[in-house]
């Protein structure tokens, strides 16, 4: 039976749409099982009533058109009970409702399961048959391990919109993807698909006999991609920083003679013409990549795709399609690499879609760079039917929406005009103090990884750099950075903000941070080599940090540095250790360089506990919210199947951040929120009240918390924060802040986060 329900889950996973699923589904299912009907009622939401989408064994023509209210007949009863409904004779019992339509009238023996999804009833699964008689327990069983399966299709289907368009092909709804947000910030324009100009896949095996000739095409391909790519960095030069332009250096080190070429010419001398040895490498290098675990890994799969085809284009002296791109330019495609989107004008470009990828590929790290709204990963969206349709972005969110309705394209024009206000109408704040109205201030700084943040972050008045996520530099090579080449880059980033500080995290990797060259292969990542345990088992990694750190801060004395992922005293004291030779070291070679300050971030229960032991051996303590509230909640907030878990006005998160910083006052010591929760107004206030002395947050929502720091009154933020401190349920806190804030005049900065 197993073999049959993997079966069936793979057909149906591969149907071409939403309704052959369904078919395919019920006639499986009545073949495994033996029985003479099997049909599928799906839940209209809007109709309010379970609507015949598939069956095979009643009428045909019944399939679309029959429904049943939520409380009719037995569908309706297996709906309210959420359970299954096993009958020897259906017609005998009192919630049998009969449809002349279906032809229903010989299946005496019924059994039905609710599909569900998230604590949801979706639909229900029916089998039926003409004898008298009851379906056996492994019958049962069977038909809810189906439903169970069946439900991931028809969620994503509901989610999109389709589940019932695409019953009725004039249907015009609008239809909603999801993905996750790889650029915050809200987009309206035309879609323009974007794919390669030559088709590896359709290469051909072909023998040679002239091995030199095919070396010599492969040595001319190589000459012009690496020009191509050269003059795509000298673009990217103007709107990118030091950093994403080492993403080119990349694929210029990839184009190496002694790097993908010499696996194709090893092929060529095995007697393979140039294409054909080119598709075989970049086939081989592509599956391998895509089966790692590691999220970073899989994404420099289109690395290489991307580089497969420019110098397949060139070898087959195809001039690439001319696309016309509109001015309100939507990008799509499955994958969208650094490069592609340098090719297009930044002027037109709106906003980006790709149906794979993370918020951590190359280009969602350019698009954050460039300010472009993205939704990345976005599995369900027919990228074809997208092409010049209208399309939003709601990258706030992740998801994209077509076929959009005239109120709900009206609310986004409206939402982005409002963004647009409201930024340039707190710009004036610029310059002013973050300071309630009756006089009390809060440090407002921003956390930083790239180096476009920095014009932003100071043309909004940041009070210096709670964090700054050494790992991007890190991320954007092949390799590791030399001393010198990190001394440069954190330099760049001490002197930009100097005199104010720069809170310079260690490298932290592990986790779903990993890179290509160093790769970390875990069965649970989140709780296994990642953070300090990484860089205190690597020493030598660790200490050639710490020295380009100190040297980029002679004659600044604004650097601080903090810790990652410390569960215990003895990582602190450990690294401290290390800290301290290396600034001996630093000093032994003449450079005269103070100790900077050295904290810890918070981020697991553990530390925690031990905040106040803690506190005790370093000079600072920093709350990571994001990583504290998925260790607290066991939520993987990548996770969608439980991602509505994750909630940072929690009450185990609030109690656990008013510990923390309890604890460091007692020992005379500040402290700062770096996380997420530092960016949203409503969170901000809650932290001011409880105590904490720095919040540093994207640079996009500084001025958003500033505005809200300076509209409200140091015992009104108290009070609101003793208020949600006695509730037990975080959605009611979320939704009592909101109401608060509202009263006090703050709607404005809380509207996105409510209405989209």
């Amino acid at each position: 039976m197993l073999d049959i329900l993997r079966r069936i889950v793979q057909e149906v996973n591969n149907a071409a749409d939403i309704p052959s699923a369904l078919d395919l589904m019920a006639k499986r299912v009545r073949d495994a099982m033996g029985t003479e009907v099997c049909s599928i009622y799906l839940l209209n939401e809007e109709e309010q009533r379970y609507v015949l989408m598939a069956s095979e064994g009643l009428k045909r023509e019944a399939v679309g058109h029959v429904s049943l209210g939520l409380s009719e007949g037995l569908v309706g009863q297996v709906g309210q009970r959420e359970e299954p409904i096993n009958l020897e004779d259906a017609f005998s019992h009192p919630k049998f409702h009969y449809l002349a339509e279906t032809g229903e009238d010989p299946f005496h023996a019924f059994l039905g399961v609710p599909v569900m999804h998230h604590g949801q009833v979706l639909g229900i699964m029916v089998v039926q048959q003409r004898d008298v008689r009851r379906f056996d327990q492994s019958e049962e069983a069977f038909l809810v391990t189906i439903s169970a399966q069946l439900s991931a299709v028809i969620a994503h289907a509901h989610a999109s919109g389709a589940l019932f368009a695409q019953m009725d092909a004039s249907a015009d709804l609008p239809s909603f993807y999801d993905g996750l947000s790889g650029s915050p910030g809200a987009a309206i324009g035309h879609g323009v698909l974007l794919f390669p100009a030559a088709d590896l896949a359709s290469v051909p095996d072909r023998p040679i006999t002239d091995i030199s000739a095919e070396i010599a095409l492969l040595d001319d391909a190589l000459m012009r991609v690496r020009q191509e790519v050269r003059d795509l960095a000298e673009r990217a030069a103007k709107s990118l920083g030091t950093e994403e332009q080492a993403l080119f250096d990349v694929y210029l080190r990839m184009l190496d003679r002694h790097a993908l070429p010499a696996e194709v010419i090893a092929h060529i001398r095995d007697g393979q013409w140039v294409q054909g040895a080119l598709r075989m490498v970049v086939d081989a290098h592509v599956r391998n990549f895509e089966m790692m675990d590691d999220p970073y890994l899989r994404e420099r799969a289109a690395d290489v795709k991307d580089l497969g085809r420019r110098l397949l284009a060139h070898l087959q002296s195809q001039n690439r399609r001319h696309i016309v791109f509109p001015e309100d330019c939507i990008l799509l495609g499955e994958d969208i690499s650094a490069p592609m989107l340098m090719e297009v004008p930044r002027e037109r470009v709106r906003g980006i879609v790709t149906t794979r990828g993370s918020r951590n590929s190359h280009m969602a790290i350019v698009a954050r760079a460039m300010g472009i709204p993205t939704v990345v990963g976005v599995q369900n969206l027919p990228l074809k039917q997208m092409d010049d349709k209208e399309i939003i972005v709601d990258g706030f969110r992740g998801r994209v929406v077509a076929n959009a309705s005239a109120e709900l394209k009206h609310q986004f024009e409206e939402i982005i005009a409002e963004e647009a206000s409201l930024q340039a109408g707190l710009e004036k704040l610029r310059d002013e103090p973050a300071e309630t109205a009756d006089g009390t201030r809060i440090q407002l700084q921003v956390n930083t990884g790239l180096m476009t943040d920095i014009n932003r972050s100071l043309e909004r008045g940041a009070e210096g750099v709670g964090l700054y996520r050494t790992e991007i530099p890190f991320m954007v090579r092949d390799r590791f950075p030399s001393e010198e080449e990190q001394r440069v880059i954190y330099r760049e980033q001490l002197s930009a903000f100097a005199p104010h500080p720069v809170t310079m995290r260690t490298l932290d990797v592990g986790g779903d941070k990993s890179l290509t060259y160093f790769p970390i292969e875990e069965e649970n990542p989140f709780l296994g080599w990642r953070g300090i345990r990484v860089t205190l088992d690597h020493p030598e990694i660790f200490m050639v940090q710490i020295r380009a750190m100190l040297k980029a801060s002679e004659g600044l004395d604004n650097l601080r540095i903090m810790l990652p992922m410390v569960t215990s005293v003895f990582e602190a004291e450990e690294a401290q250790h290390l800290i301290h030779r290396a600034w001996l070291e630093v000093r032994d070679e003449g450079l005269e360089v103070a100790m900077p300050p050295v904290g810890v971030m918070i981020e697991v229960p553990a530390s925690v506990y031990q905040a106040r032991a803690l506190a005790q051996r370093v000079d600072f303590l920093s709350v990571g919210t994001n990583d504290l509230t998925q260790y607290l909640l066991a939520v993987d907030r990548n996770n969608r199947q439980v991602a509505d878990l994750y909630n940072s006005y929690h009450p185990a998160v609030l109690h656990a951040l008013l510990h923390v910083v309890e604890q460091a006052h007692e020992e005379g010591k500040t402290v700062s929120v770096c996380g997420e929760m530092a960016g949203e107004p409503g969170s901000a206030l809650l932290l001011m009240a409880m105590g904490y002395n720095v919040l540093s947050m994207n640079a996009s929502n500084l001025l958003k918390v500033k505005a809200a720091v300076r509209q409200v009154k140091v015992s009104f933020i108290r009070k609101l924060l003793n208020e949600v401190l006695a509730m037990d349920n975080g959605e009611v806190i979320a939704s009592y802040v909101d109401l608060q804030l509202e009263k006090a005049g703050l709607s404005d900065l809380l509207r996105h986060r409510k209405n989209i």
